[in-house]
């Protein structure tokens, strides 16, 4: 009965641990998406409080605010405004990588976030 008990535990506080890893987004995250035949750099700071999310963007078009942001477990979602028109991102957040959907002008972009290691 103390070993199911122990196990029992030790699994509970496995998933604990592994949560608060994959939750932790903070920080600039990096990726590359096609637009118009150009590659497009993209650059996100993001910042967690609770479920809300925060931060900027940077793109070739300037800096943008992330608005509306919130996370639930290791969903994310947030609107920026690149350019006077509104992009809608959700995504998925995994320990190395955030799949971002960026959905702007009517099309929809998949890009792989990748953490940045020049913060």
């Amino acid at each position: 009965m103390n070993t199911k008990m122990i196990n029992s535990f030790a699994l509970a506080v496995c998933g604990v641990l592994f949560w608060f890893i994959m939750a932790d987004i903070n920080g600039k995250w990096t990726s590359v998406i096609e637009y118009n035949g150009n590659l497009v750099p993209l650059a996100f700071n993001f910042k967690t409080e609770s479920d809300k999310l925060t931060g900027t963007t940077e793109t070739p078009l300037g800096v943008s605010n992330i608005t509306d942001g919130k996370i639930d477990k290791d969903m994310i979602s947030f609107k920026l405004d690149l350019n006077g028109s509104t992009a809608a991102c959700t995504g998925r957040t995994f320990a190395d990588s955030i799949n971002l959907k960026i959905n702007y002008q009517g099309a929809d972009f998949l890009a792989t976030l990748k953490r940045s290691n020049a913060q």
